[in-house]
């Protein structure tokens, strides 16, 4: 247990293992906050909710809270929320755990990067009507036309197609009279800010990164999912659409991409829910046979997201106020306690103890020439890329490749045409001039 002269937060982040209580790391004197999907009541297979075994062990907050059909909760409301618990954490002499893995939930949390404009137009918790949800209905070049009138600095920052970036640009400028890049600005601008945000918050925070072989990674998360379907994955999905989607999606006003229905597993079998006992027996076979092959992809797509955001936003972080990133080997199971639970016991309790921990942090240092904000227009492909480890990935591909092959066979191809044209131009010049002789 900390004391108050110690006070420190540990966020835990990575690919666990999904049959492996987290909870081992964290020992029944913490406090611990859950991921963002868990704020939602209901779906508890499909968010792999702590169990109840594991929240008996030490206590949990932010957990089963949230009505599902809420759809504007943001990384704004979970940071205020949190934010209040830490607080009250410390002041009993605990420390929190905050549990991944949204990474960029865990850097709202670490560092000042969030603009608030909630707070500056009303001082009630929520506002009625959610102005950057208005303006993602509206037209995407409209949107962009709009935020390139009031703040190009920051539609410069923006691919014109990310209608979520550019209306939550247009709706800072528009709830507080500020640009957006003017709030970055400040942030960047204060005393241990940086190029990715502002200072970071707990300034004795330390990352634990749990992490695999890809390979085993993969193999781990496949059976995960057949973990769930075993536990009643199907009829938790069959429930929770009878009871909050069945009703959208009759008025055909779904929308996947907001509160728990962007969620991974639910609109995978969305084909296979709305239409069982619609169809035949062996089509409704392929559907569901599609959603969990859907479902067991985008999981390891989604992990590997995770890990990349742990190396460029907290490994590879720019400046001084990083927390040290310490890795946890989990491939081999059989090695939890050696690999795992006490290097992460020992860290922890060194650190706030004030002592240099004998595993060292992982190191990667930042690429301080890169820009991950350059706009590119690639003409081949008509296409914009933003960011310069983007715009270099992109022209190794296969796709710039071919439309810079084509085009190029285009130009051979016209230069060879209007030599034939200037050709047979000075063969004329020349019979007319023999012609006039």
């Amino acid at each position: 247990m900390c004391t108050e002269k110690r006070r420190g937060g540990c966020a835990l982040s990575g690919n666990a293992n999904p049959g492996q209580s987290r909870l081992q790391l964290l020992g029944c004197h913490h406090l611990a906050l859950a991921g963002v999907v868990e704020v939602y009541k209901g779906m508890d297979i499909i968010t792999n909710k702590v169990s109840a075994q594991e929240q008996a062990l030490c206590r949990h907050h932010m957990i089963s809270f949230l009505d599902p059909l809420v759809s504007n909760y943001t990384v704004v409301d979970f940071r205020n929320k949190a934010e209040l618990l830490i607080k009250d954490i410390f002041s009993r002499n605990k420390f929190p755990i905050v549990v991944g893995g949204t990474n960029y939930y865990i850097e709202a949390l670490l560092w000042k990067v969030l603009v608030d404009t909630k707070e500056k137009i009303s001082p009630a918790p929520r506002l009625a009507v959610d102005r950057k949800e208005e303006l993602e209905k509206l037209d995407g070049q409209e949107l962009y036309r709009r935020l390139s009138q009031v703040d190009p600095e920051m539609a410069a920052k923006l691919h014109p197609h990310d209608k979520r970036k550019v209306s939550r640009s247009l709706q800072v400028f528009e709830e507080t009279g500020v640009p957006h890049s003017t709030f970055l600005k400040q942030q960047q601008q204060e005393e241990g800010g940086g190029p990715l945000g502002g200072p970071l918050k707990y300034p004795n925070s330390c990352i634990l990164w749990l992490f695999a072989d890809q390979a085993v990674l993969d193999k781990r998360l496949d059976q995960r999912v057949d973990t769930m379907l075993a536990a009643g994955l199907l009829e938790e999905l069959r429930d929770f659409h009878r009871r909050y989607n069945q009703q959208k999606v009759a008025e055909n006003c779904q929308d996947y991409q907001r509160g728990i229905f962007q969620s991974i597993g639910f609109k995978e079998f969305h084909e296979y829910l709305v239409t069982e006992g619609k169809c035949s027996p062996e089509t409704s076979s392929i559907l569901l046979e599609k959603g969990i092959q859907a479902l067991k992809q985008v999981t390891k797509k989604y992990a590997r997201k995770q890990n990349k955001w742990v190396r460029n936003r907290f490994l590879q972080r720019p400046g001084y106020n990083v927390p040290p990133v310490y890795g946890l080997e989990v491939s081999d199971l059989s090695r939890w306690e050696e690999n795992v639970l006490k290097p992460a016991l020992e860290i922890v309790e060194s650190l706030l103890q004030g002592k240099k921990p004998l595993a060292d942090p992982v190191k990667m240092e930042p690429d301080i020439n890169e820009n991950k904000r350059s706009h590119h227009m690639c003409e081949p492909c008509n296409r914009i890329i933003i960011g310069d480890r983007e715009w270099a990935a992109h022209t190794k591909s296969k796709s710039h490749l071919h439309h810079l092959k084509k085009r190029r066979k285009l130009e051979s191809e016209l230069c060879a045409a209007g030599s034939q044209e200037t050709d047979g131009d000075s063969d004329g010049a020349k019979d007319a001039r023999e012609d006039k002789c």
